[in-house]
């Protein structure tokens, strides 16, 4: 894989917008809500381009999120970690 293809699968906030064609705002929005799969690295966001089509095909955005983090599917801790943070965030655990 080219240099240019690995930099070209990684978007930015202004570039997921315009990918989606949504406001910024929106996008910066549903993202610091988690509902969005991306990474805020200080104060600035970035989104794989898979993560963010596998997201978008899924009929729940969570579980699309999860599915990227195969690595926890065996990890018994997980439900209790999940359950937590939503909590704390004071957000349902479930789409409506």
């Amino acid at each position: 894989m080219s240099q240019l293809s690995i930099i070209e699968e990684v978007l930015t906030l202004e570039e997921l917008a315009r990918y989606l064609r949504l406001p910024l705002e929106t996008v910066e929005r549903q993202a610091r809500q988690g509902r969005i799969p991306g990474k805020q690295i200080e104060n600035e966001w970035r989104f794989l381009k898979a993560a963010i089509e596998d997201w978008f095909r899924s009929k729940d955005s969570r579980q699309a999120m999860i599915e990227q983090f195969g690595v926890f599917a065996d990890d018994k801790t997980l439900p209790e970690l999940l359950r937590t943070i939503y909590a704390q965030r004071k957000r349902p655990e479930t789409e409506n």
